[in-house]
């Protein structure tokens, strides 16, 4: 039942990802925010841009295919540091994975959890704010430009942001991911229509492409799916469980237990979604055992496979951010751009304070 749940939630979000895209929503949100940053903080402000376009759109790899060539561009014009402008755009799309509504991550860690998309936001949003608080510093310090250049006019139209936010509003305030996500579709659409950038026909192969388009990880969960329930039919996870209690003493070590689980997974398998499904069960068990709240174990589980996910070289989203600076005709490596990878450094950071420092508040029954 959760991982059928979570296939359902998955078209429904690559529809609406690709319905915005086509009508031009992605385009217009990114020289929207691009037009309200003044050239000197735009290092700064490329990381928010990711990071509401991660958010909105529930898709690293598609606010990093969308941002990159914008931004390569900027850095080229404005005077920025081409390893930073990357570290800021990558930094922000895992930020937005991380905490949308709509994540493929999110909802993979939740139904694995069984707890409401709505709390774990609550409690990853305190983890993740001085993380990007501090890379906001850093960004302002590190990425100012040597000579300030004025950019030129960026065309933008409000009303085709307004499905993104359409469907942050409505996942915030409590609506059935479902309904959030097919308002978002048909909202889209509508605009897409009304502004002449898209016709019925046109808006159901929208749909339909949306839909083919979360083919490759819908196919991974139904197959890690089954590979974890295998694995927990045949003892797997009860042996695993029973070594890992040579270390966890408590509450606190089964966090950091649960936290090099699904970082481990996501090491091996390049993929945050695949370590949560594989890391799932095994993290419900433990903190189930330990006394975790199911909100801080979806959390972490979040958390861990999408910092490990945006730092190591191999990951889909630096290659793709190297790809799209390479087809620009610049050449950069991965540890050029680590360095800078301010935000998942920062945030693995203040996953261990609050970890060891900030006591679980106990759930109303």
């Amino acid at each position: 039942e959760n991982v059928l749940t979570m296939l359902m939630i998955y078209i429904l979000a690559g529809a609406f990802a690709n319905v915005a895209a086509v009508m031009g929503g992605r385009e217009s949100t990114v020289n929207l925010g691009l037009s309200l940053v003044p050239v000197e903080f735009l290092a700064a402000g490329l990381f928010v841009i990711s990071a509401f376009m991660g958010t909105a759109t529930g898709s690293s790899m598609g606010t990093v295919t969308a941002v990159i060539p914008i931004a390569v561009g900027i850095a080229e014009k404005g005077g920025l540091s081409l390893t930073v402008v990357i570290g800021a755009v990558v930094g922000g799309a895992m930020f937005g994975d991380n905490l949308s509504m709509i994540s493929d991550t999110t909802i993979a860690a939740t139904r694995s959890q069984r707890c409401e998309m709505r709390d774990k936001f609550r409690v990853n949003f305190l983890i993740a704010l001085p993380a990007a608080l501090i890379t906001l510093v850093l960004l302002l310090i590190f990425g100012r430009p040597e000579t300030v250049m004025p950019l030129e006019a960026l065309p933008f139209d409000l009303i085709k942001v307004l499905p993104y936010v359409l469907v942050l509003a409505l996942a915030l305030c409590g609506l059935n991911v479902f309904l959030a996500l097919t308002v978002g579709i048909f909202s889209a659409g509508l605009v897409g229509i009304c502004c002449g950038d898209l016709t019925i026909a046109a808006f159901a192969q929208s749909v339909w492409d949306g839909f083919t388009g979360m083919n490759e990880v819908f196919f991974l969960t139904l197959l890690c799916g089954g590979m974890s329930e295998l694995i927990a039919k045949n003892g797997g996870i009860a042996w695993i469980i029973q070594k890992l209690r040579k270390v966890m003493k408590g509450n606190k070590s089964a966090q950091v237990g649960i936290a090099a689980m699904v970082s481990l997974c996501d090491c091996a398998t390049a993929n945050n979604t695949v370590a949560i499904i594989v890391a799932g069960d095994m993290a419900r068990d433990v903190s189930h055992e330990y006394k975790v709240d199911p909100r801080r174990t979806a959390s972490l589980l979040d958390i861990f496979s999408c910092v490990f996910q945006g730092i190591i070289p191999y990951g889909a989203q630096m290659l793709v951010a190297i790809t799209a600076v390479t087809e620009l005709g610049h050449s950069v490596t991965a540890f050029q751009i680590i360095p800078y990878l301010f935000y998942p450094f920062l945030l693995l950071i203040s996953t261990l304070v609050f970890i060891f420092l900030i006591p679980e508040k106990k759930k109303a029954n």
